[in-house]
C-alpha cells in the first residue's frame, strides 16, 4: 500500500500577506474610533483575534473593556454577548440548557450566550470555580458539551474576560488551568491626559461605538486565522522560543512555568504579529515584544517569591534579557 505524502505547508504569498495586514489595519482604525489613545493594547487584541486566542483584561472599572468587546463585534459583523459573572451564576447560564416541551415530550436545546462571535465574561473571578469551568472547553476546543452532546461554537469565537485587580472581596481567583487558556493578559489603562481632555470637550450625543459599522466579514477573519497558521518560523527562532519557555520552568522564583499549550499559543501570537507587520516569517523581536502579555500570567511564583512581592512582569523581562538571541 502506497502512503500519500503529507501536504507541505506553504507560507502566505506577498498578496495574501498584504491583504492580511490591510485587514488588521482596517480593524485597528475602526476600534480607535471607539477607544482613543490605546493603540498598543488594541494591536495586541487584534493579534489574539488573528491567532484565534482569547484575552484576559485585568483593569479597574470604566476603562473601556466592554466598549472594546462591542466595538470588535461590530467591526467584524459578528454576534456579541455579555455575561455578568456573579456568585449565583450557573454553568447552564453560559453554555445553555435543554428545555422540555410537554406537548410532544421532546427536549429543545436553548443555546447560552457562549454561542457568539465575541463574548465578554465580565468580572469572571466573581463566579464559582464550577461556573468558571464551563468556559474551559469552549476556550480550548471551540465547542461545548451539554447533556452528552457536543456542539460547535460559531467561527470565529473570541472570549474577552475581565477582572478587577483592586477589589478581591467575594472573588474566586482563576486557577492555573483557566489562566493558561488565555492567549494574553493585558490592561487598557487610562487614556493619555490629552486624549481624556479631548473626550471631555468633544463627546456629545451617543457614544462612538454605537456608530461603528463592519469593516470586514466573519469569513475574512477566518481566512486571516488560517493565514496565520502558515507564517514561517525558522528553527533558530523556534529554539529561541523554547529557551524562553524553559527559562521560566527553571527559574528559582517560579514554581510552575509556561506549559506546552502556552508555548504553542506563544508561537501563534508571534505568527499573528508578524503577519500584522506585513511579514510571512517570525522574528525574535516578535517573541521579545509578546513575552510579557503572553507569558506572565502563566507563571506561578513559589511561596518565598510571592510573599516577597516579586513582580511577575519584571521577572518575565529579566528572563527575556538573560536568554541569548539566536545567532
Amino acid at each position: 500500500m502506497r502512503i500519500a505524502p503529507a501536504p507541505v505547508s506553504t507560507a502566505p504569498n506577498a498578496e495574501q500577506t498584504a491583504q492580511a495586514r490591510t485587514l488588521i489595519a482596517r480593524l485597528l482604525g475602526n476600534l480607535e474610533k471607539a477607544l482613543r489613545g490605546k493603540r498598543e493594547a488594541l494591536e495586541l487584541v487584534l493579534c489574539c483575534v488573528a491567532a484565534g486566542g482569547h484575552v484576559l483584561l485585568e483593569d479597574v472599572p470604566g476603562t473601556g473593556k466592554t466598549t472594546l468587546a462591542k466595538a470588535l463585534a461590530l467591526s467584524i459583523g459578528g454576534a456579541f454577548k455579555r455575561v455578568q459573572f456573579t456568585p449565583d451564576l450557573l454553568p447552564t447560564d453560559i453554555v445553555g440548557t435543554s428545555l422540555f416541551n410537554p406537548q410532544d415530550g421532546s427536549f429543545r436545546f436553548k443555546p447560552g450566550p457562549i454561542f457568539a462571535n465575541v463574548l465578554i465574561a465580565d468580572e469572571i473571578n466573581r463566579a464559582s470555580p464550577r461556573t468558571q469551568s464551563a468556559l474551559l472547553e469552549g476556550l480550548s476546543e471551540q465547542q461545548v458539551t451539554v447533556d452528552g452532546e457536543t456542539r460547535s461554537l460559531p467561527a470565529p469565537f473570541l472570549c474577552i474576560a475581565t477582572q478587577n485587580p483592586v477589589e478581591f472581596h467575594g472573588t474566586y481567583p482563576l486557577p492555573e488551568a483557566s489562566l493558561d487558556r488565555f492567549a494574553a493578559q493585558l490592561s487598557l489603562g487610562y487614556p493619555p491626559e490629552a486624549e481624556e481632555r479631548s473626550l471631555l470637550l468633544e463627546r456629545k450625543g451617543p457614544p462612538p461605538v454605537s456608530e461603528l459599522t463592519p469593516v470586514c466579514t466573519l469569513e475574512e477573519v477566518v481566512v486571516l486565522q488560517r493565514a496565520v497558521e502558515e507564517v514561517r518560523m525558522e528553527e533558530s527562532v523556534a529554539d529561541y522560543l523554547l529557551r524562553l519557555v524553559h527559562a521560566t520552568r527553571g527559574h528559582a522564583s517560579v514554581r510552575l512555568g509556561v506549559s506546552t499549550r502556552g508555548a504553542l499559543l506563544y508561537a501563534r501570537m508571534a505568527r499573528a504579529r508578524a503577519l500584522a507587520s506585513g511579514r510571512d516569517f517570525v522574528l525574535p523581536e516578535d517573541l521579545k515584544t509578546l513575552a510579557v502579555p503572553v507569558l506572565t500570567h502563566r507563571l506561578v511564583l513559589d511561596t518565598r517569591a510571592r510573599y516577597a512581592g516579586t513582580d511577575k512582569q519584571a521577572l518575565t523581562r529579566d528572563i527575556v534579557a538573560t536568554v541569548p538571541l539566536p545567532r
